[in-house]
Order: structure tokens, then C-alpha cells, then sequence
């Protein structure tokens, strides 16, 4: 079954807000890859470097799918679900900003912590409203729990 596009403008902007997101994290990261990040201690389960703009545009995408459908679905009664996802939004910049521009894991820890509770609740509300968009959320938490055990163990190798 083909889904309907009920207005292609909130779709480029639930995209693009998502999208923009990203972009202003990768500034901090840009500015600190060289520089700092590549000196740190890490696990050897990190990522190669160029692993991570690839599959963050993806899962923005898909985010900004995701909330795209939830916005608007006729199923929503309360703006709860969009709340929760700007929060998480907000808490996924703040990590990068924390991590690479404030260069502090343990505090970047904390923040990615609150940002894996705040998908878990996204994930929850969405799928009260629309399953389809809850499922487009799984490879976000998946990925931010595999960057929770990253951001740990760089966090504890760097002590």
C-alpha cells in the first residue's frame, strides 16, 4: 500500500528540522576531529569516522518521516507526542555539543542517557498514534544505544 503524502511542505520541513539538527552538531564534531577526537583512547569496536555521516543523515531522515507522520495524523489528540520528540532533539544536538565542543564525555554521557530515555518515550507516544512512525524511530535507538556503550568506554578510557 502506497502512503499518501497529505502535505509534501510539512514533510521537507519535518525532514529539514530533523536534517538541520545534524548540521548543527557536525559543526561542533568537524571542529574537534582532528584536533582532539583523534588523540582520544577508544574502544576498539569505534566506527571508522566516515561511518557516521552517513548513517546519521539516514536516521535524520527517517526522523523527520517518522514525526512527519505523527503531526499530521488525525489519530493525534495531544501535542505530548511532538513535545517528546523535541526534547530528544534538542538532548541529540546538546551531545555533540557537549562531547565535541565542550570535549567532556562524562558530561556528554549524562546528556546521551537522558537522549536514549527521551526516544524510548518518542518511540512509546508514536506508537499510540501511528505504528509506522514508531518503527522508523528503531534504527535511531539502536544506533544511540550503540553510541551509549561508545561514549562510555571513551569516556572511561580517557580518564
Amino acid at each position: 500500500m502506497i502512503y499518501k503524502i497529505k502535505n509534501i511542505k510539512k514533510l521537507i520541513f519535518s525532514i529539514l528540522i530533523c536534517q538541520l539538527a545534524g548540521i548543527i552538531g557536525s559543526i561542533f564534531t568537524a571542529s574537534s576531529i582532528s584536533d582532539w577526537y583523534i588523540y582520544l583512547n577508544k574502544p576498539s569496536f569505534n566506527p571508522p569516522s566516515f561511518v557516521f555521516a552517513p548513517v546519521w543523515t539516514l536516521i535524520y531522515i527517517l526522523m523527520g518521516i517518522a514525526v512527519y507522520l505523527i503531526w499530521t495524523s488525525d489519530k493525534r489528540r495531544s501535542i505530548l507526542p511532538l513535545v517528546i520528540f523535541d526534547i530528544q532533539l534538542i538532548l541529540n544536538v546538546l551531545w555533540s555539543i557537549l562531547f565535541f565542543g565542550f570535549r567532556n564525555p562524562f558530561i556528554a554521557f549524562i546528556d546521551i542517557i537522558l537522549l536514549w530515555i527521551f526516544i524510548i518515550l518518542a518511540i512509546w507516544q508514536f506508537a499510540k498514534v501511528e505504528k509506522k512512525a514508531a518503527y522508523l524511530l528503531i534504527p535511531y535507538i539502536l544506533w544511540v544505544s550503540f553510541a551509549v556503550v561508545l561514549n562510555y568506554w571513551i569516556w572511561q578510557l580517557n580518564i
